[in-house]
């Protein structure tokens, strides 16, 4: 999880290369078509498309052989800018070497000065402006990831110390939790402290958010250990296990669902056990396609939003929109957006009315809610555009396009321990329960048994499909 990813590092290097591109084609029209008196035009022998080529390929080779990238965020400007003249300027003297060597002559020398003045500035910028979004976003919930560590002698003080020596991560440590009593409250390192014992762990993943727990103990010491690492999983989430390596008899019994690899947490080698399989690569594509096509839709349904903005507004008094409080990966709040198909204050009237709940489980459903607001208010609930602004949560980072749906807190809280695990994914805006003809007759557990089975066999063309069959389901009103 926190080695440099290849998708990451490959789209970060065709953006620099398309950048680079961009800043010669930008200094060919500057040296050919802006007044520059006698330093000005451009010889048209020369084939200026073969030189574009030529650095094309040659930015490519150089910036994928260099690791150039390293976190934006503990850099200061000056060193980008140093790092980035470095690079273009090793690149060029390479250029001028393979242009000798392929006697490419007649280009302009003046050409070639604008061009590495531009691609200095062009990628600097595009560096210090990604440095800017990140730190703008670092103090934010969503972008921290939360670590409980069960043990707090030699190995999980080095892990500490190893983490707050590296405040680039994103890695904020919640605790220790060790076997005593006795020891809860004291300071294991850098102001983290033991917050529990094991006999804590399940409410402290009950009532916190973790993403991650390191075991930086041997196993052997943690009595009916297999038990702990059950209890962990069953909340989706995953485990790190620091060597001591004692955890044979659990892997001999895994789940097909249970994924096993070795990676390295910094700079430490650990085991990684998780109820997903995580395809980090694939992964970092689904947020890409998210954030574009959020953008897009929301610019393609800006008419809507003012059409259905007006309607609510003539039906009902209040708000257009609605925002309500929701449960987002391992458990982070956020309030996720709708156009407003209720009356005012339809939250308060819910007691009110909660003996005609058709839903089992802790959901809340009525077929015919007399809450609802009539026309506008049924036929965006029954084609499911009530969920449009959902897509703003997309932007936010704190929804997918596909997933489970987000859950209400109060029904978090009611979840059996296995239904807590489908908050180890990005909630979404459709998801294989909202598809479903009939998907407001479906039992609860079967609706949960469906986002674990999601979990479960993730791929990005599961997403792409779920999405093309959402289109039926929005055309067929199967919503309520």
């Amino acid at each position: 999880m926190y080695s440099q990813r290849g998708v990451t590092r490959r789209l970060e290097l065709l953006l620099d290369v398309l950048l680079t591109e961009c800043a010669f084609i930008c200094a060919y029209f500057i040296k050919r078509h802006l007044p520059m008196g006698s330093y000005g035009g451009l010889t048209v022998t020369s084939n200026y498309s073969l030189l574009l080529l030529l650095i094309t390929i040659t930015w490519y080779v150089i910036l994928d052989f260099v690791s150039h990238r390293s976190s934006y965020r503990s850099k200061l400007s000056v060193s980008i800018f140093r790092n980035v003249f470095y690079l273009v300027s090793t690149c060029t003297v390479i250029l001028v070497l393979c242009m000798y060597a392929f006697k490419i002559s007649d280009i302009s020398r003046i050409l070639i000065f604008i061009f590495f003045t531009l691609d200095v500035l062009f990628l600097y910028t595009s560096r210090w402006i990604m440095r800017q979004i990140i730190m703008s976003k670092w103090n934010k919930d969503i972008y921290y990831r939360y670590v409980l560590i069960i043990g707090s002698r030699t190995t999980a003080r080095e892990l500490i110390q190893m983490i707050a020596n590296h405040p680039e991560t994103s890695i904020q440590i919640v605790g220790c939790v060790d076997l005593y009593q006795e020891d809860v409250g004291n300071t294991v390192c850098c102001d983290v402290q033991i917050i529990g014992t094991m006999d804590n762990l399940r409410d402290i993943l009950l009532n916190r958010v973790i993403d991650e727990v390191l075991i930086a103990m041997p196993m052997n010491e943690i009595n009916n250990s297999e038990w702990y690492l059950s209890l962990i999983n069953t909340f989706g989430i995953t485990i790190r296990i620091i060597p001591y390596w004692y955890i044979r008899k659990y892997m001999s019994l895994q789940p097909d669902t249970h994924n096993f690899q070795i990676e390295r947490f910094l700079s430490e080698p650990a085991l990684v056990l998780s109820t997903t399989q995580e395809k980090e690569d694939v992964l970092i594509l689904k947020s890409v396609m998210d954030y574009i096509l959020a953008a897009v839709i929301l610019l393609i349904t800006l008419p809507f939003f003012m059409i259905v903005a007006v309607s609510i507004k003539l039906a009902s008094p209040g708000s257009v929109f609605y925002k309500q409080l929701r449960c987002g990966q391992y458990g982070r709040k956020f309030y996720v957006y709708k156009f407003r198909t209720m009356v005012k204050n339809a939250d308060k009237m819910q007691n009110s009315i909660v003996a005609y709940n058709e839903a089992d489980g802790p959901v809340f459903k009525i077929k015919k809610d007399p809450r609802i607001i009539p026309y506008i208010g049924s036929f965006l609930r029954k084609v499911s555009l009530d969920e449009l602004p959902q897509f703003i949560n997309v932007l936010r980072g704190e929804m997918s396009i596909v997933g489970p749906r987000p859950a209400i807190p109060d029904e978090v809280e009611k979840y059996e321990l296995w239904q807590r695990r489908r908050l180890s994914m990005k909630p979404g805006i459709t998801c294989t329960w909202q598809i479903q003809p009939d998907r407001n007759s479906i039992l609860f557990d079967q609706w949960m048994k469906m986002d674990l089975d999601y979990i479960d066999n993730w791929s990005f063309w599961l997403d792409i499909a779920l999405m093309l069959k959402t289109i039926p389901a929005i055309i067929l009103a199967h919503g309520r």
